[in-house]
């Protein structure tokens, strides 16, 4: 199965439909009526695909098992046409579209089996997803051009005796949501440095300034008492949600000093100069931290 340990549980959704298509209307009005042979086509139907829907995982390989937390089945009956749609809710990793898809598709194939005594005619139509929501894909920005610096801080690595990964790897996730990086640098974790290499990019029109490095709990940690001064206001959920990110996958991760907050409309993150905890402190907040700009913007009128 496909690694869903790096991804964030969201309120997912999804609606699958499918169309089962009978030879006359005699077989509608029996159906409505409850004189099928085999019993009441829809309440058996809509029991087939509840449990269908919870075994997905049972029957689809790389579907993970996730928790089914609502599903609803309905009926629409259009002259020769039933129309079946599925609504599945989950707040996990990873989306229901296949469970959505799946029961529509159980559900149809009860109702098939329930009617070919009667109705040799009956076809099943048009089994496919309607919509979805929750997944990365509802929670990317609208393609405004953001741009970002990445300050490595660290007296090793700015001295030679040591390769930068993690600033690197803030840089990939960066890209990867179409931010466009204008500076890397790397500085000795100095408190007048930080805050010289903040104002200076900040003036440059950067949106976001992203440090790596400096947030541990040695006395040379100094990043989080160089930035917090230079803020207008802290942000305290996108530190909670790196700290709670992080936490889930290292116990240790309580440790770190993360910051985030605002000068004027630049979005200012301190993070942790490990290469793990940089790359899954990213992994905690975008895209969905870029909504803070619209925000701002709002802010301001």
């Amino acid at each position: 199965m496909v690694d869903i340990t790096h991804k964030n549980n969201t309120l997912r959704t999804a609606t699958a439909q499918a169309i089962v298509k009978v030879g006359h209307l005699d077989t509608i009005e029996a159906i409505i009526s409850k004189r099928i042979p085999k019993g009441d086509v829809f309440e058996m139907a809509k029991t087939a695909g509840l449990f269908a829907v919870k075994r997905t995982s049972d029957m689809i390989p790389d579907c993970h098992p996730l928790p089914i937390e609502y599903t609803a089945i309905d009926y629409t009956i259009n002259n020769l046409e039933i129309v079946i749609q599925i609504t599945i809710k989950t707040i996990y990793k990873t989306g229901v579209e296949v469970e959505a898809m799946h029961g529509a598709s159980v559900v149809a194939l009860t109702m098939y089996d329930m009617l070919k005594p009667v109705d040799k005619n009956v076809e099943i139509q048009n089994i496919k997803l309607l919509r979805k929501k929750g997944g990365k894909s509802s929670y990317k920005d609208d393609g405004t051009p953001y741009k970002a610096a990445v300050i490595v801080c660290s007296d090793s690595i700015s001295a030679g005796k040591k390769e930068d990964r993690a600033g690197k790897a803030i840089i990939a996730k960066l890209e990867n949501c179409d931010v466009t990086v204008t500076a890397y640098t790397i500085i000795p974790d100095e408190i007048a440095q930080i805050q010289e290499q903040t104002k200076s990019l900040k003036a440059l029109g950067n949106d976001l300034i992203i440090f790596t490095g400096g947030t541990g709990l040695s006395p040379r940690d100094v990043t989080p008492e160089a930035l917090t001064p230079l803020l207008d206001r802290k942000i305290p959920g996108i530190e909670e949600a790196i700290r709670k990110y992080g936490q889930d996958r290292m116990p240790y991760a309580m440790l770190s000093r993360s910051i985030a907050g605002v000068i004027d409309k630049t979005l200012v993150l301190a993070l942790p100069g490990s290469t793990n905890g940089a790359r899954e402190s990213m992994e905690a907040i975008f895209p969905a931290v870029l909504h803070v700009f619209k925000i701002l913007k709002g802010a301001q009128h």
